[in-house]
């Protein structure tokens, strides 16, 4: 984009997020040359490629320009078309164009799917999709590091701190602590040696913020650590990122180089006095080291382990010295906060709440993706506006908010609005921000095991009350799931929750039995009818399911041989038997039949 770019007459964008790269874009990007070349059109058209855009669910998208038609769920036959007939003969492939009910201007859109960004508003993301991510030519034309040029030649440290604090930005890592207060704290500490870190060790299931925060943008987040070491009295700036993410530790250690290849980190940044740098800090995958100082353990060449608090880090952190560590969405603020004002920031979001959140928005519902929106959304518009409501016309059922820390909410808080206090009333959590929709096919009991299986697989096993009450309430659970539970159990599990929460050393332990008593404080009666009554409504847990063949049986044999254990018999033609003593329930009969004759209960 920065390049002379005269004598094009289209300029294509193409997504290289993962979900896209996963379904092919490089191979997209192929067939686009291929067929540009094949019609003499390659100097009058320019590639690009950008991160995600956020429309996971309908990529590999291609954007062309000018008029902004945006192509979605490409295929090798779609740009082929494409480029016959939108590129050659200018005439928009209708049938490619995301949601052509929102066509502006005959044909093109103002950007893309008017539902899905109408309620949004991207700060965090505003150069994700935007920008080619590896080319710091792209970051400088979207005012990339004016706001570092301006902390470092008209504001004092004190005047950048002071600035955060009156933004009201809380970190966005999921305790939502004020961040000026944070960096204040730090900056009054007296240390010739203070370290920053960007905690981008983003371990929920389901969630994928950070990562596609620096595949799509990574000058941003490294803007804003430098502005933080600034701000606090560092040189020393350290990303501390999960190894499972290769496209993004590239995307970083390259912008690292051309940051320092451009005067922007090292010695003397700008021609000023102030020196600073950063190193990648790769983390072998442990959900725990997302806890700051099981984090800093971890950087030490420690086991990543958390410890009590205080003192905090940001008086003893990083090899015991005063350390600031914030994740890759706060980072991302930062540079907006600097060049647009605190002022503008605070105007945005709820009283206690400012600012925007980044939700990866997964599960049962049309659009998922990557969204930002204004703090104080509500969780329907997110959900039925944004995410395109509930695929199948099922029902919505409720929302998991926060990841295995957070707590899942039913459809009467679906006006619940997104910020921290509302999200902790309703007895949720806005954590990193994972957003996992649910409908009646999920049964939450299930849902329950699931994350606390997750979180207690994931405990460093440091302290009594996660290491062994965490064991104890998945032992409960699994046995009700397998239909052997007591009422009794329900009580247990209450009781030890209570006490995991309150007695546990760190974070992941003192909200590792949310997922289980926010399903049992709104969905109890599925607790109740596993106990009572050995039946899953959602027909989910196999060992409380019953199979039967039905009179709609041709006799086709099909589930017979499907059954690995020889359950069913039944000759050609003839109505079919499951032994039930046999039967594993393995449901292989039930995908199998392609008459509908197999029932479960």
């Amino acid at each position: 984009m920065a390049e002379n770019t005269t004598g094009y007459r289209y300029y294509l964008t193409l997504c290289d997020g993962p979900t896209c790269m996963q379904k092919a874009s490089r191979t997209m990007r192929e067939t686009l040359e291929r067929e540009l070349a094949r019609l003499h059109l390659s100097d009058k058209v320019r590639i690009l490629v950008s991160g995600c855009l956020g429309m996971c669910q309908k990529g590999p998208i291609l954007i062309v320009n000018p008029g902004y038609a945006m192509y979605g769920r490409l295929t090798e036959e779609a740009v082929v078309r494409i480029v016959e007939e939108h590129l050659f003969n200018n005439r928009p492939v209708l049938d490619f164009i995301i949601d052509e009910d929102h066509l502006f201007n005959k044909f093109y859109r103002v950007f893309g799917d008017v539902n899905f960004f109408g309620k949004q508003m991207r700060i965090a993301l505003r150069n994700c999709g935007v920008i080619d991510p590896e080319s710091i030519d792209d970051y400088l034309c979207v005012r990339g590091y004016e706001a570092l040029a301006k902390v470092l030649s008209v504001m004092t440290p004190w005047e950048v701190i002071a600035e955060m604090k009156k933004s009201g930005l809380r970190g966005r890592g999921g305790a939502g602590f004020a961040t000026g207060v944070k960096w204040e704290l730090t900056a009054r500490e007296k240390s010739d040696v203070k370290y920053v870190i960007c905690n981008a060790d983003e371990g929920d299931p389901g969630a994928f913020m950070d990562r596609s925060a620096i595949e799509g943008d990574p000058h941003t987040v490294i803007e804003g650590i430098i502005i933080g070491g600034y701000a606090v009295g560092a040189r020393n700036g350290i990303i501390y990122i999960r190894a499972e993410y290769p496209l993004a530790i590239k995307r970083l250690e390259r912008a690292i180089a051309a940051a320092r290849a451009a005067g922007l980190l090292g010695q003397n940044i700008l021609g000023t006095a102030f020196s600073f740098d950063i190193e990648i800090r790769l983390g072998a995958g442990a959900f725990v080291c997302g806890e700051e100082t099981a984090l800093m353990h971890s950087i030490e060449g420690h086991r990543g382990m958390p410890r009590p608090r205080p003192p905090y880090p940001s008086a003893s952190g990083l090899f015991g010295k005063p350390t600031l560590i914030n994740n890759v969405e706060t980072w991302a603020n930062v540079p907006v906060i600097i060049l647009d004002g605190a002022d503008w920031f605070a105007t945005l979001g709820t009283k206690t709440s400012k600012g925007t959140k980044v939700f990866a928005l997964a599960g049962r519902v049309n659009n998922t993706g990557l969204i930002e929106v204004p703090m104080g959304t509500t969780i329907r518009q997110i959900v039925f506006d944004i995410g395109g409501g509930v695929p199948d016309g099922r029902r919505f059922k409720a929302v998991q908010i926060g990841g295995p820390s957070g707590g899942c909410l039913p459809e009467q808080y679906l006006d619940t609005q997104i910020d921290y206090e509302s999200l902790t009333q309703a007895g949720a959590f806005m954590g990193s921000g994972g957003m996992i929709v649910m409908d009646e096919t999920s049964c939450m009991v299930n849902i329950a095991r699931y994350f606390l299986e997750f979180t207690q697989d994931e405990s460093c096993g440091k302290c009594t009350p996660c290491r062994e009450g965490t064991k104890r309430m998945l032992e409960i659970l699994t046995r009700i799931t397998e239909g052997s539970g007591t009422a009794e159990d329900i009580v247990r599990l209450e009781r030890l929750g209570a006490l995991i929460k309150r007695a546990s050393l760190c974070g992941l332990g003192q909200s590792a039995p949310n997922a289980v008593l926010s399903t049992l404080r709104h969905f109890r009666e599925e607790y109740e009818e596993h106990i009572q009554h050995k039946r899953c409504r959602a027909g989910v847990c196999q060992a409380m399911l019953s199979y039967a063949i039905t009179d709609a049986c041709t006799g086709c044999g099909a589930c017979r041989k499907a059954c690995p254990v020889n359950a069913i018999s039944g000759t050609q033609k003839t109505l079919h038997v499951i032994d039930q003593k046999a039967c594993i329930k393995c449901n292989n009969c039930f995908v199998t039949c392609k008459f509908e004759a197999i029932t479960k209960s």
